[in-house]
């Protein structure tokens, strides 16, 4: 009755008040009399009046906006992968997309299509968002500087980092003196041309070196140590002295900029004396709590705005004031990490794509269209790397670094990236730089960036060594080693537990190795080794009440697949133990469109669809860094499907074609190492009668275990047979053929371990 009241008030109201509102536009018809309203009367009239609408709106601000925001993120995500592929960091591919938008490419051969998506005057509102996002990005890089490394390293690292600086500083002083007359801007002094080519070649790009530093695992070294401490103090020294700088050329001359680097330093000490302590007072208040409340954020952003605006109304630009704002944050790593997490995704991954392409709408590379310009920024690429290369690594080499860790400092320290190409865009809008010397100095920022992997890889060989990512206990003469690799603690823990099953009663000629890879553009230098340690802490105290002695690898990389599939074979490891998440893009049918457009999004899954590797996983529940992993692992590969996996005592192994016959070896294992744990056969085709290498190892494992071995016949697999279990055992090919058939008896299975040999 209830439902009935309700169903006849609705469609008296909806119905009632729908005819009132057509009644008074039915009389409103008869107000336009006198009005001269045309109102069009054909079809034709009416479609091209949708059609001139369409048009309007695709051209509104707004939408264009919006869709230079999406071509922009697609193509800078394509090219970031390519060039991570290649072992360089993303931001050179993006750096390159920028470029590719721009008139170098896109507007060379495209120019129409070009002028359509990115107009002239839609480029203000480009600016103004990727100045937002560098601002963001730069407070960023403020949080991540650890300045009690700068405390505990000086002496060495202000050596090594302000001769990094003056050297390349002198030398592009040296270097305008040359090319000043041809290059520089008409109306531009000599001064302020020459103290921004200094700074430009001075410049280290501190977030890049520290991924590189990550990926490469030196980030525990002494020479980790040094280079993240001098590329540090060479961060903060650099961006004073462009503040200084700035503050020159706007004011036209060294005597009459006294009073804007006045103020600066006025600024500095007020940030320094005054906010910093109270913004330590806040978070000393707020540090123990679970949450940071709404009022409180919002203090350290206007902390941010306010700190930005000031230094461009000083004029030494709003991104030194982020940059400071970021510095002076408490020195308490929870606060770091929640503000990293706010800002870093929206900087990053929106926002800073669009810097880099407004800078490819700069860089012509057409201007350099001349041998002798290209000679030109051959010899300033030349300059950049004797100046920032040789300079940091003979100062390291006369602070008593060895030749090889002396050369490894420079070829970091020679990393330029976006902060480069920061400074360039400041001297691009402040007149300083011409198109031409803007796009030869765009070049050299891609060049000196693009080197550093192949000179640290060509130091490495020189010096006949590599870097360290497998401790040396791992590559003894271990009779079987495991290497389990996690994503979350409490599939670490499971996987422990599994592992420790194999090898528990043969401890001593056996090793268990976890290791856990986060993704480098994840992780901060300043907080590296808290995170390490919370990560690991749970399986640790699960390896304690085991008894199982573990070694564990931490390491932040560009490619986890990869380096988990190098890690194995470098070790020489007899079988890797992962987990498996549940895609994200099945169950659904919104599901199946964002897994096909995923594959454009994630190149990997496209590559895998076009070789046909994709067509194993179809119907499996992986995901796509699982079927990534098995295409890529040389090794023998379990991957657990966990079901919250406790205890292994009840195991069933899955024989369902000759090729299983390896899984024999681990129920030999689970029986003899897991005190005797109970393993049942599932022989699906009667192989234990037919085959003969399959009959003789069962025959050998029931003399052995009588009381602990069985075989079942499909049609005897019920559901409290698989209550009683606690795992499944089922090679590749198997569990792929289950999930096929859609075999009833899979909606009960506990946890599964699915083994590619």
């Amino acid at each position: 009755m209830r439902k009935l009241k309700n169903t006849l008030f609705y469609f008296l109201i909806t119905g009632g008040f729908g005819y009132l509102m057509y009644w008074i536009v039915v009389q409103g018809k008869f107000l336009e009399v006198g009005r001269k309203i045309v109102s069009p009367t054909s079809s034709d009239s009416q479609w091209t009046q949708f059609l001139s609408s369409l048009y309007h709106n695709l051209q509104h601000p707004l939408a264009l906006l919006l869709l230079q925001i999406i071509t922009i993120i697609l193509v800078a995500r394509i090219f970031g992968w390519i060039f991570r592929k290649i072992g360089q960091p993303t931001v050179i591919g993006e750096i390159i997309a920028g470029i590719v938008l721009g008139p170098s490419l896109f507007g060379l051969y495209f120019p129409d299509m070009k002028e359509a998506l990115f107009p002239v005057a839609s480029l203000g509102n480009l600016q103004v968002l990727s100045q937002v996002g560098l601002i963001l990005f730069m407070f960023v890089i403020g949080m991540e500087l650890d300045l009690k490394v700068l405390k505990n390293k000086a002496n060495e690292a202000v050596v090594i980092s302000h001769a990094s600086i003056v050297i390349p500083f002198a030398l592009g002083i040296g270097l305008s003196y040359f090319i000043y007359y041809q290059f520089a801007p008409q109306g531009i002094e000599f001064l302020s041309f020459s103290l921004f080519m200094g700074i430009a070649m001075s410049i280290t790009a501190f977030p890049v070196l520290a991924r590189i530093v990550q990926e490469r695992g030196l980030h525990k070294t002494k020479l980790g140590t040094i280079v993240i401490t001098c590329a540090a103090a060479d961060d903060i020294t650099a961006w004073c002295l462009l503040a200084a700088v700035i503050a020159i050329v706007k004011a036209g001359s060294f005597v009459s900029s006294i009073y804007i680097i006045g103020l600066a330093f006025s600024y500095v000490l007020l940030m320094l004396l005054v906010v910093k302590p109270f913004l330590k007072r806040v978070g000393d208040l707020y540090a123990k709590k679970d949450s940071v409340k709404k009022s409180v954020v919002a203090i350290f952003f206007l902390t941010l705005i306010i700190s930005s605006y000031l230094t461009e109304i000083i004029g030494i630009h709003a991104l030194f004031g982020a940059f400071v704002a970021g510095a002076i944050m408490p020195d308490i790593a929870k606060f770091r990490s929640i503000f990293i997490e706010k800002v870093e995704d929206i900087s990053i991954i929106l926002l800073l794509p669009l810097f880099f392409v407004f800078t490819g709408l700069r860089t012509e590379i057409g201007l350099i269209n001349e041998p002798y310009l290209w000679k030109v920024t051959g010899v300033i690429i030349l300059v950049a790397v004797v100046g920032k290369f040789f300079g940091s690594a003979l100062a390291a080499r006369f602070v008593g670094q060895s030749w090889r860790d002396s050369l490894t400092i420079g070829a970091l320290m020679n990393t330029r990236g976006l902060m480069e190409l920061v400074v360039l865009n400041i001297g691009y809008e402040l007149g300083v730089l011409s198109p031409k010397i803007f796009t030869m100095m765009v070049i050299m920022a891609l060049v000196t960036t693009f080197m550093t992997g192949p000179a640290l890889d060509l130091i490495n060989f020189i010096f006949k060594t590599k870097d360290v990512i497998v401790p040396s206990e791992i590559k003894s003469n271990a009779k079987f080693k495991i290497l389990i690799s996690f994503g979350n603690n409490e599939k670490g823990k499971s996987l422990l537990r599994l592992a420790n099953s194999l090898v528990k009663n043969d401890k001593e000629k056996s090793n268990v190795t976890a290791m856990h890879l986060t993704l480098s553009d994840d992780m901060h230098a300043y907080n590296l080794k808290e995170y390490e340690e919370s990560t690991f802490e749970p399986v640790v105290k699960e390896s304690v009440k085991l008894n199982q002695e573990i070694t564990t690898i931490f390491k932040a990389t560009g490619d986890i697949e990869t380096d988990i599939a190098d890690i194995a074979n470098e070790g020489q490891y007899d079988l890797v133990l992962v987990g498996v998440g549940k895609s994200i893009y099945e169950g659904t049918l919104l599901g199946k469109v964002l897994g096909f457009t995923s594959r454009i999004i994630n190149p990997d899954r496209l590559l895998d669809k076009f070789t046909g590797k994709e067509g194993l996983f179809e119907n499996s529940p992986f995901d796509d860094r699982t079927r990534l992993l098995i295409s890529k692992t040389k090794k023998p590969l379990g991957i657990l499907i966990d079901k919250d996996l406790q205890k292994i005592d009840n195991v069933f192994i899955g024989m369902y074609s000759i090729g299983d016959v390896f899984l024999i070896d681990y129920a030999q294992k689970l029986m003899y190492n897991n005190n005797n744990a109970h393993v049942t056969i599932l022989d699906d085709n009667e192989h234990t009668k037919n085959n003969f290498i399959i009959q003789n190892s069962l025959i050998a494992l029931e003399e052995k275990h009588t009381d602990n071995f069985d075989v079942f016949q499909p049609n005897q697999i019920n559901k409290p047979f698989l209550l009683q279990q606690d795992l499944a055992v089922f090679s590749l090919e198997t569990w792929k053929k289950l999930i096929e058939d859609e075999v009833s008896w899979l909606a009960d299975i506990p946890s599964v371990l699915i083994v590619k040999p």
